[in-house]
C-alpha cells in the first residue's frame, strides 16, 4: 500500500491525548500507548515517534505481537514537515479499521 497522506488534526489530537494518559519512557509504557492507539487507528512509525513518544516502534510492535496481539504491517509514504517523502510501516491491529 503506497499513498501520500498527512496525519489529520483530529488523529493528532487523539494520539497526543493517549501520550498524556499513558506516561513513561519504559518499553512497557510505550507498548501500552501504542496498543491504545492501535485500538483506535492504524499507526505509522512516523506517528508513533512524533505523537506517542515511541522511538523504536518495530521493537514495541514485536513486544505486542509476542503478547498475542495480531498486528499487520503495510507500507505507506508520508510527507514530513519539510515536504520530504518517507516510506514507513503502517501498523494495523487485526479487527480494527
Amino acid at each position: 500500500m503506497t499513498k501520500e497522506k498527512a496525519t489529520s488534526p483530529e488523529k493528532k489530537a487523539a494520539l497526543e491525548m493517549i501520550r498524556t494518559e499513558f506516561k513513561g519512557t519504559s518499553g512497557h509504557s510505550q507498548a501500552a500507548r501504542l496498543l491504545e492507539a492501535l485500538s483506535r487507528y492504524s499507526i505509522t512509525t512516523f506517528e508513533a515517534m512524533r505523537y506517542l513518544d515511541v522511538y523504536h516502534c518495530p521493537a514495541r510492535i514485536l513486544n505486542l505481537r509476542k503478547s498475542g496481539h495480531r498486528i499487520t504491517t503495510h507500507w505507506e509514504t508520508v510527507i514530513t514537515e519539510a515536504g520530504e517523502k518517507h516510506r514507513v510501516g503502517l501498523y494495523v491491529l487485526e479487527g480494527q479499521q
